[in-house]
């Protein structure tokens, strides 16, 4: 007897998930839109949810609040490099490592990126988070929670307690530093583009072992 039940309705919930991911996409692009062109703090939900025409119920679904539309594409940004630094050979060492990553990071963000918004909102947006300080003291925090995630995976790679050994922390912080200071001194240029940013980022890497040396003359 042939079996006439019907068959799962896999393309109706694939349509679902595609309609959602573009009202979310929609969502973040017209927040990021009009925080850069007004100021974050003076955007509201209601004008965000007026430019995609939807509820701000539909917006709660999506985002907790505004702070996590700002950091969305921020967040997509840090799980690429992490990823990046897990796929490092065994054989580099610790600060080797970080920096290969954060490179191979940023030469293929961009398709990353591009799915979810224009890749120049996102550098717009992350100049803005440098800029606003409600947003850059939410980055500072963040930053530290993902020092202390990178510095267990750098751990993990080296086989060491971190909570014993101090040095996967101190060689994290001594890179986190540097990635602080070239997204600030990129912030503050001219220009804005995804290859400014990974070339200043790997002028400044290049540069932590001469700075660690006990004689700079």
């Amino acid at each position: 007897m042939t079996d006439q039940r019907p068959a799962p309705a896999a393309p109706a919930a694939g349509l679902r998930e595609r309609k959602k991911r573009r009202t979310r996409d929609a969502l973040l692009r017209a927040a990021l839109l009009l925080f850069v062109s007004q100021g974050y703090e003076k955007t509201t939900v209601d004008e965000i949810t007026h430019a995609v025409d939807v509820s701000q119920r539909t917006f709660f679904r999506y985002f907790a609040n505004k702070e996590e539309v700002a950091f969305a594409v921020q967040d997509l940004v840090e799980s690429h490099f992490v990823a990046a630094l897990r796929a490092r050979p065994d054989a580099e060492g610790p600060l080797e490592a970080m920096r290969n990553a954060v490179l191979a990071s940023w030469d293929t963000i961009g398709e990353a990126i591009a799915e979810v918004v224009p890749v120049d909102l996102y550098m717009r947006t992350y100049r803005l988070i440098e800029s606003t300080p409600a947003l850059l003291a939410v980055h500072l925090r963040r930053s530290t929670e993902l020092e202390e995630r990178i510095s267990l995976l750098i751990a993990a790679r080296e086989g060491l307690d971190v909570d014993a050994d101090p040095r996967p922390r101190v060689a994290v912080a001594a890179f986190s530093g540097v990635m602080r200071v070239t997204g600030r001194l990129w912030g503050q240029g001219e220009d804005a583009s995804v290859a400014a940013i990974r070339r200043m980022t790997e002028a400044y890497l290049d540069q932590i072992g001469p700075a660690l040396a006990s004689d700079w003359r």
